[in-house]
């Protein structure tokens, strides 16, 4: 890995997993190095086979208009990395700090527990007048109410910690981020990372599938968590 190598660190950690930390800093444009350091981190994720723990230090957000020295072929680039992050076989943890935006706010979108320190803000990034319209926009549009993804994709601006938590982008306000962070990773470390990724997929289908075409889904999910239960209930 080059440029992105130090946006990227390895932590390994003593009990159920292992913990990969991936440092985006929205300031900085260098989508190039952001991408590198996401799929390095999936890369060391895929190979723990669902023990990893990947967490996004989201910090930083661009000075003025994001579309400096970008092309349609970095940012389809960046999408494919965080499109692979939102999927991976592993648990997902963003903690942001201060301003969040640009590459910064599009990782955290993807990522499953969000923890924000108490002066962090989400910064809805804009080009000219308008939200900048990349694949950010279309994350809101499902994870927030439709009347507050129109004033921002209009009008763009910062939501405080407390306003993303009202709204769910975050689920936890924090003074201590650190320790927040601690405590999430105790709490999902236990579990198996292979196993979340086949419960965030049906939750994400249950969204925009009937239950009829649901159904079988399910049914093949939980047979696959009643032999998993068997083995694990046979003595060796």
């Amino acid at each position: 890995m080059n440029g992105g190598s130090n946006m990227f660190t390895d932590v390994s950690v003593s009990g159920d997993g292992d913990v990969l930390v991936v440092r985006i800093d929205g300031a900085d444009g260098r989508l190039v190095d952001h991408t590198a350091a996401v799929a390095a981190a999936c890369d060391r994720a895929e190979d723990l086979d669902g023990k990893a723990i990947v967490v996004v230090q989201a910090a930083g957000a661009p000075a003025g208009a994001r579309a400096g020295g970008l092309t349609v072929k970095l940012v389809s680039k960046w999408e494919q990395a965080l499109r692979r992050l939102e999927r991976l076989p592993a648990a997902t943890i963003a903690v942001a700090t201060g301003d969040c935006g640009g590459a910064a706010l599009d990782a955290l979108l993807v990522t499953d527990l969000r923890i924000a320190g108490e002066s962090a803000r989400l910064v809805l990034s804009t080009e000219g007048d308008l939200m900048w319209p990349g694949m950010s926009l279309y994350r809101l549009s499902r994870q927030l109410p439709a009347g507050v993804v129109r004033r921002a994709a209009l009008f763009g601006g910062a939501l405080t910690a407390n306003e993303a938590r009202d709204l769910h982008l975050v689920h936890e306000v924090s003074g201590d981020p650190s320790a927040a962070l601690a405590a999430a990773v105790r709490r999902v470390a236990a579990g198996s990372g292979t196993e979340l990724a086949v419960r965030r997929q049906l939750t994400s289908e249950a969204q925009s599938v009937g239950y009829e075409d649901a159904l079988g889904v399910h049914l093949a999910a939980c047979d696959r968590a009643l032999r998993r239960a068997a083995a694990e209930a046979t003595p060796a």
